[in-house]
């Protein structure tokens, strides 16, 4: 059938006057749920891990998503101070392929608990002064309360499960941390 045959078949000869409502031709152009639903954006995991300065800009850009209305931020920065003596700086090492690993794990754990559409997880290698970020964590949800509890589980987790060694800085000294949640280190 051409385009004059369609045309002219939608119309009553006599009063020229559609046969069927516009609704039916313009719904060819609108898209159904199901159209909306395999357009969607495939969820993203960015984990990296890098001696160069973290933004917390950049890294909230990655998560964002036209699906979604939260996006939560974790920001772990370096203090000035621990237990009375002057932080200079910390300096953190990784042992990479199984801290990579690692924060996969815990990606994937989160979307097994929560409807999540973005995971950010950045975290600082090297010496990181005071007041500069050393983990930016990023998630991003439909609604807020899966985005929070999201990113809590995992800085928690991470702090717990990651390879991640910590040395402060002192004016005078340094010594190597262990964080209280690892199951390695001796709670003695």
């Amino acid at each position: 059938m051409s385009s004059l045959e369609i045309s002219s078949s939608c119309f009553n000869r006599e009063t020229k006057l559609p046969l069927s409502p516009p609704l039916v031709e313009d719904s060819a152009f609108e898209p159904s749920r199901k159209d909306i639903d395999e357009v969607e954006e495939k969820s993203k995991d960015i984990i990296n891990f890098t001696a160069e300065k973290l933004s917390v800009d950049e890294v909230s850009q990655l998560v964002i998503s036209p699906l979604c209305g939260a996006v939560s931020l974790f920001v772990g920065t370096t203090r000035n101070n621990f237990e009375g003596k002057k932080v200079i700086s910390l300096e953190y090492e990784a042992y990479l392929p199984m801290a990579k690993n690692e924060v996969k794990k815990i990606c994937s754990d989160i979307r097994q608990k929560w409807p999540v559409k973005h995971i950010a997880v950045f975290h600082r290698l090297g010496l990181v002064p005071v007041s500069e970020a050393s983990i930016i964590i990023a998630v991003s949800s439909a609604h807020r309360a899966a985005s929070l509890e999201a990113m809590s589980y995992a800085i928690d987790t991470l702090k717990a499960k990651v390879p991640i060694w910590k040395k402060e800085i002192y004016e005078e000294s340094s010594s190597w941390k262990g964080n209280k949640e690892c199951f390695w280190v001796s709670n003695n």
